[in-house]
């Protein structure tokens, strides 16, 4: 694979990366996993948009922004991995090299939300779990936060 890994801010993407970045999340989030979602949430404007693309294809992606609450925590989030994609551990290259990145800014801890299924690749991401099951958009998820 050639794959390249993407920064951008909202402000940094051509119409027709935006209009991938969104395909992928629907795609992935409301058709393949059957969740009815308010996806454009106002946070696109604010985020820094990472992606890994193999040529003409978004083949993994994710936001991160600074929390409006509190400016040492990053919200990272929309982690997904195209179909075709999945299997060639994309997922935690991204979400390694972002981490690599964040700790560059002032921020002292990372916060996802994650889908409960996956805590222990977050876990093996540096990960702690810090809240109990809870149901987000029909999909149990648990809170994770990575201290540094």
């Amino acid at each position: 694979m050639n794959s390249e890994i993407r920064y951008q801010r909202f402000t940094e993407l051509t119409n027709e990366e935006l209009y991938r970045i969104l395909q992928l999340r629907s795609e992935v989030f409301v058709v393949e996993q059957d969740c009815a979602y308010q996806d454009i949430d106002g946070l696109d404007q604010i985020s820094v948009h990472c992606s890994i693309v193999e040529g003409e294809d978004l083949a993994a992606y994710l936001r991160y922004f600074m929390s409006p609450d509190d400016s040492s925590v990053m919200k990272l989030g929309r982690v997904i991995v195209a179909e075709k994609y999945r299997g060639k551990k994309l997922g935690a290259v991204l979400i390694a090299d972002a981490i690599d990145v964040i700790k560059q800014t002032d921020a002292s801890e990372i916060f996802i939300a994650a889908q409960a299924h996956l805590q222990k690749f977050y876990s093996d991401l540096g990960f702690v779990t810090c809240s109990e099951v809870y149901d987000l958009d029909n999909i149990d998820h648990v809170d994770m936060v990575l201290k540094f």
